[in-house]
């Protein structure tokens, strides 16, 4: 069955913090805009537990942010289109081409915000215990844990904020980590206050063990050079993020770091593509500057909608 070619001003790739602004920045100039979104609306910001460097917000926690910015969006006139997987993408044709697995979308300006990934845990059993104890996604599968003893693996904010979230459901956790928190000094100090975790830190897992579903792991010590073996039921992995920009790497100028190669006003060096938030190389990551990214994307784009007609 052929699919459904559908016209668009605007494609915006991505519906985490810069993707949902440009979209109600676009929704609010009346452009046709469509934002498609292959996992969960809001990106990796939706499982943040508490938010206390956003202004405006003493503490919000991610899912609650990025709801407010969606309707937000949607308010506006923005079709938000979730879990509709893009399959390939043309963007020095005209018009640019976005195709999905139903449809294949045309349009005269195409936004990147597709964010990042987070990092698969490098081990070789890794793909044995995915979903079986392995997991990327303490929001969706945090509940499972009821009871249980799990491990964290990881030593920034994300990885300390998801610990103290687990413990919702978790009767014990370890924060594993090969070195030295990297977290800002009040997430260490609430999850040094739970009495539910205990931190496990200059350790690396070296082996993960279990019939069918994780059931232990082989932990290092690097001061000792100890070997020790850990019951746990399962694990929280959080090492880092990669862009998500394999649909790309063939279109556009990827950085050493496989973000995309685009200047402060958000340009690409394809006319009518933008980039924004952390797929797009710069030195500062935050929520503050993907929304200003998003923001300038949009404002630039109404620009060079303008000028094609005329």
């Amino acid at each position: 069955m052929a699919k459904k070619i559908v016209h668009k001003d605007i494609v915006i790739i991505g519906a985490g913090m810069a993707g949902l602004t440009a979209a109600l920045y676009a929704g609010r100039m009346n452009l046709d805009t469509l934002v498609l979104e292959s996992g969960l609306i809001g990106g990796q910001i939706a499982n943040a537990v508490s938010i206390e460097n956003y202004p405006g917000f003493e503490s919000v926690s991610g899912g609650e942010l990025i709801g407010i910015l969606q309707r937000q969006a949607e308010k506006f006139g923005a079709v938000i289109d979730e879990f509709d997987t893009i399959e390939k993408v043309s963007l020095k044709s005209t018009p640019k081409i976005v195709e999905t697995e139903e449809h294949i979308y045309e349009c005269d300006v195409v936004i990147i915000a597709s964010g990042m990934n987070r990092r698969k845990l490098p081990l070789p059993e890794e793909k044995t215990f995915a979903g079986r104890g392995v997991h990327y996604c303490e929001m969706c599968d945090g509940h499972m844990y009821q009871n249980k003893v799990i491990a964290v693996m990881g030593g920034g904010n994300a990885a300390l904020d998801a610990a103290n979230f687990l413990t919702k459901y978790a009767e014990k956790i370890y924060i594993i980590h090969r070195s030295q928190f990297r977290a800002d000094e009040v997430t260490q100090q609430r999850v040094k206050k739970n009495p539910k975790i205990e931190i496990m830190l200059q350790t690396e897992i070296k082996k993960l063990n279990g019939k069918g579903r994780l059931q232990s792991v082989d932990i290092l010590d690097k001061n000792s050079g100890k070997l020790q073996n850990i019951a746990v039921d399962g694990i929280f992995v959080n090492i880092g993020v990669e862009p998500n920009t394999q649909l790309f790497k063939d279109e556009l100028k990827l950085s050493d770091s496989g973000r995309i190669i685009a200047g402060e006003d958000c340009c690409t060096e394809i006319e009518g593509v933008f980039a924004a938030g952390d797929v797009r190389e710069k030195k500062i990551r935050q929520l503050t500057t993907a929304a200003a990214d998003g923001t300038t994307a949009a404002l630039l784009a109404e620009k060079y909608l303008s000028k094609l007609k005329g």
